[in-house]
């Protein structure tokens, strides 16, 4: 939330500039919706360590690469977003997956 606030305020002549104010705003909406499922998945029994750590590198790699996008113009930086978006769709689909184990249940 603070990162979209302070895109919206401090580096808005930036991002107009670099024609990424969406850019951020997509950035931070992605960070925060996942930040609160990384604490989710964090305080989940038992812990479901590979869906955390597909969670942690999507974000980082994800909003990260449009972060740097949006703020230094350089495009190329923007393949790096796809693989952050698999990382993303892992953890989903391990921690989905992680759910519907019976065992886990227990």
């Amino acid at each position: 939330m603070a990162l979209g606030a302070f895109g919206a305020h401090g580096l808005h002549g930036l991002l107009e500039k670099n024609n990424a104010v969406e850019i951020w705003k997509t950035a931070s909406t992605y960070h925060l919706v996942h930040a609160v499922v990384l604490l989710f998945v964090a305080n989940r029994t038992p812990f479901a360590r590979g869906a955390w750590m597909l969670f942690m590198a999507g974000v980082i790699l994800f909003s990260g690469s449009l972060y740097l996008l949006a703020v230094t113009g350089i495009h190329w930086i923007g393949a790096i977003t796809p693989v952050g978006g698999i990382g993303l769709l892992a953890g989903w689909l391990v921690l989905a997956f992680k759910s519907c184990d019976t065992n886990s249940l227990k």
